[in-house]
């Protein structure tokens, strides 16, 4: 079952309000001692978590099917960078990466008990009877907060940012589970933040601008790469293309990113152009630009010191310096909840 995306809380009668999970979204199905996990695609998931089959044999009973996400719980909240990692093909490494960096299955649907569909129930049904099978499971299976008061949902839209979550989803209690449709609401962040632009790719078509690279400015006075803004039209393309001109001359000169492809002088850090197994082959090479632009754009949540997603452009600030531009605005800090979900 999906969601629509809306921007503002809806309020009424009949909703219940659950954290929304940046992970995989996986079923989880138990009969008797078989434990298998898809993805939402039906792609098979089991073996890259082989740590979660034995808690959810003991926390489902000997029969059932939960709709719930797969996540990697780090010290600064949900790491979506780390659960990447662990889809990987060699058996050795996912058996070495569920030890070091194990996941956990987030509940928050009962579809099958026994032998009973329970998918035409409505959700109230369902929500008391996953309650009541996961009354006490065994970590790392856990089952998601929930609640009908909007204003604790509120709460959580703003203080769960910093943990890594996406927003807040929203539901009927007397909706019944539609796979495939959009019958539930999801309302995520939308923020702004002024970004020092270190350099472009062009785009594919080799007529202007693909993106823009953006980076702030840690304590320690690096400039730590964030992610990127792109999603730009043909017409705006073009004119980057010109804005952007007059800042490269000379701009590899004392760039911060100059050495980028240095990866022993870089461990631990993002920096753009790099390839790795995700790039898919795809040219990652990247123009650098003088650190004189600010540009202000819009992103949904950070996850870790990056943004989780593709960031928009919103316009230039000619006002404000580059060295201005530090984590400091986006500050925030990892609910206590979190910590109590997963056992601190």
């Amino acid at each position: 079952m999906l969601a629509k995306l809306t921007r503002k809380l809806p309020t009424g009668d009949g909703l219940v309000y659950e954290p929304k999970w940046d992970g995989f979204r996986a079923i989880a199905y138990r009969d008797g001692d078989d434990v298998v996990l898809t993805s939402r695609n039906q792609r098979p998931l089991t073996r890259y978590f082989p740590e979660l089959v034995a808690p959810l044999r003991a926390s489902l009973g000997t029969r059932a099917v939960l709709d719930g996400e797969i996540v990697i719980m780090g010290k600064n909240g949900l790491d979506f960078d780390r659960l990447q990692l662990r889809i990987h093909p060699a058996a050795s490494r996912i058996e070495r990466l569920s030890g070091e960096i194990p996941a956990a299955f987030v509940a928050f649907d009962l579809l099958a008990e026994g032998d009973e569909d329970l998918t035409e129930r409505p959700l109230s049904d369902r929500r008391d009877r996953l309650s009541a099978m996961l009354a006490d499971p065994t970590p790392p299976v856990f089952l998601t907060p929930a609640t009908e008061d909007p204003d604790v949902a509120r709460d959580w839209f703003d203080r769960f940012e910093g943990a890594g979550l996406d927003g807040v989803m929203v539901k009927k209690l007397d909706s019944v589970y539609r796979p495939g449709e959009r019958t539930m609401a999801k309302v995520k962040h939308l923020r702004t933040a002024d970004c020092a632009v270190g350099g472009f790719r062009w785009h594919s078509d080799g007529a202007g601008v693909g993106s823009l690279l953006l980076g702030l400015y840690r304590d320690d006075g690096k400039l730590q790469h964030v992610g990127v803004a792109s999603s730009f039209t043909a017409k705006r393309r073009a004119e980057l293309k010109d804005e952007l001109e007059p800042f490269r001359a000379d701009a590899l000169e004392g760039h911060p990113w100059r050495d980028w492809a240095d990866a022993a002088a870089h461990a631990g850090t993002r920096l753009p152009g790099g390839q790795s197994r995700w790039s898919a082959g795809k040219d990652s090479s990247w123009e650098p630009l003088r650190v004189e632009l600010v540009a202000e754009v819009a992103y949904e949540h950070l996850q870790s010191d990056r943004f989780r997603h593709t960031a928009r452009f919103q316009r230039w600030r000619p006002d404000r310096d580059p060295e201005s531009c530090t984590y400091g605005q986006l500050e925030s800090v990892v609910p206590a909840e979190l910590h109590d979900i997963f056992g601190g």
